[in-house]
C-alpha cells in the first residue's frame, strides 16, 4: 500500500505517520509551514515539501509516487486565523484540494487505470448555523451554512471533492471532521488551556486566559480520529460524507476543570475579551452513525487521559522533561 499524506507536518498528519510506520507502512509526505516540527516524525516518511497551490508541485509529485491513497490533510486550518487571513484560506483550502483532484485527472491521461482513493479533509464548520440544539446531534443532510471564513472554504473543499466524484469519477471521499484534539496540536482550546496550565506550573504566567466558557463540544481524541481516516480510506464510499464525532458533549468549563485536575500546581484563570470570536457555535455534536456502522468505528481514548498526554507532551516541550 502507497499511501501519501498532504500536510504532514500537522498534528493529524504527524500521528497519521506514527500509525502507519507502526504497522510496516512508510507514507510519502507532503509539508509547508507545518504547525508540528519534522523531528517528530523522525525517519517514518519520505518527505517532500510542496505547498499545495503549486500545481505543477503536485502533479509531479503525485505521477512519481502513485500512491494508492491520499489523505488531503493540507489546510490553514484555523477558524480564527481565517478572519484574519480569510483570502489565503479560501486559496489553500480550495485551490490545494483542486490542484490535488486535477493531477490525479493528469495522471490518468496516460496511466487511465490510475484510480487511487482521496480523503478529502472536511469539517464541522461547514454546517455553522445548522448547529441548532433542535439538531443536535446532526447529520450529515443539515444544510451547510457556515459562520466563518473557514467553514466557507470547507464547503468549498467539501463540494469540489463531490464534484470530482460526480463529473470525473474519482473517488474522493468526504469525512466531516468535528473537534479533535490530542498531544502536537496547536490553535485550539484544549491546547491553548494545557500549554498554558503548563507555562504557569512552570513559573512562567500567573492566570489562565479563557474565552467563552459555555459553547459545548464533543471531543475526539486525534489518535481517534486517524483510525477513522484510515477505515474511510479501505470502507468509504466514494462520494459520500461521513461525520467524525466524539460521543460526548463537554462544555468548555468543564475542559478547563480537567485541565485544572491534571496540573501540579493550582489554576486561576480569568475570561480575556481577546479570545471571544466574531462568531461561535454554541454547541458542536455530529451523528457518527454512519461511520460507525460502515467501519465499526468507535472512541477508545477518554478525554482524560487525551489532557493528561498533552500536559506531558507540554512539560517536555516547555520544560524538557515529563
Amino acid at each position: 500500500m502507497n499511501i501519501m499524506i498532504t500536510g504532514i507536518g500537522g498534528m493529524v498528519g504527524t500521528h497519521m505517520t506514527d500509525y502507519l510506520y507502526e504497522r510496516g507502512i512508510r507514507p510519502v509526505g507532503l509539508y509547508y509551514n507545518s504547525t508540528v516540527p519534522l523531528s517528530e516524525l523522525g525517519d517514518q516518511a519520505d518527505l517532500f515539501e510542496c505547498d499545495v497551490r503549486d500545481a505543477l508541485r503536485v502533479y509531479r509529485l503525485i505521477k512519481d509516487h502513485r500512491p494508492d491513497v491520499i489523505h488531503h490533510l493540507a489546510a490553514q486550518s484555523y477558524p480564527a486565523e481565517s478572519w484574519l487571513r480569510p483570502a489565503d484560506t479560501l486559496d489553500i483550502n480550495l485551490i490545494g484540494t483542486v490542484n490535488v483532484c486535477e493531477a490525479v485527472k493528469l495522471v490518468r491521461l496516460t496511466d487511465p487505470a490510475y484510480n487511487p482513493t482521496i480523503v478529502v479533509a472536511c469539517s464541522s464548520a461547514e454546517y455553522g448555523a445548522s448547529l441548532t440544539p433542535e439538531r443536535i446531534p446532526i447529520n450529515e443532510d443539515a444544510p451547510l451554512l457556515p459562520l466563518s471564513p473557514y467553514g466557507v472554504s470547507k464547503v468549498g473543499q467539501d463540494l469540489l471533492a463531490y464534484q470530482y466524484y460526480h463529473g470525473d469519477k474519482l473517488k474522493t471521499v468526504r469525512p466531516r471532521i468535528f473537534n479533535t484534539t490530542g498531544p502536537r496540536k496547536v490553535g485550539d482550546v484544549a491546547s491553548d488551556f494545557t500549554r498554558r496550565a503548563v507555562e504557569i506550573e512552570l513559573g512562567r504566567s500567573q492566570r489562565l486566559k479563557v474565552g467563552n466558557l459555555s459553547t459545548r463540544r464533543a471531543i475526539t481524541d486525534v489518535r481517534d480520529l486517524v483510525q477513522a481516516l484510515i477505515l474511510l480510506a479501505e470502507h468509504g464510499e466514494a462520494g459520500e460524507t461521513y461525520n467524525i464525532s466524539g460521543s460526548r458533549v463537554y462544555a468548555i468549563d468543564e475542559l478547563l476543570e480537567l485541565v485544572r485536575r491534571a496540573s501540579r500546581v493550582p489554576i486561576e484563570f480569568e475570561v480575556d475579551p481577546t479570545l471571544l470570536r466574531p462568531t461561535d457555535e454554541l454547541v458542536i455534536f455530529g451523528d457518527s452513525s454512519r461511520l460507525i456502522s460502515l467501519t465499526g468505528w468507535k472512541q477508545a481514548i477518554p478525554l482524560e487521559r487525551t489532557i493528561e498526554d498533552m500536559m506531558n507532551y507540554w512539560r517536555v516541550q516547555l520544560g524538557g522533561a515529563q
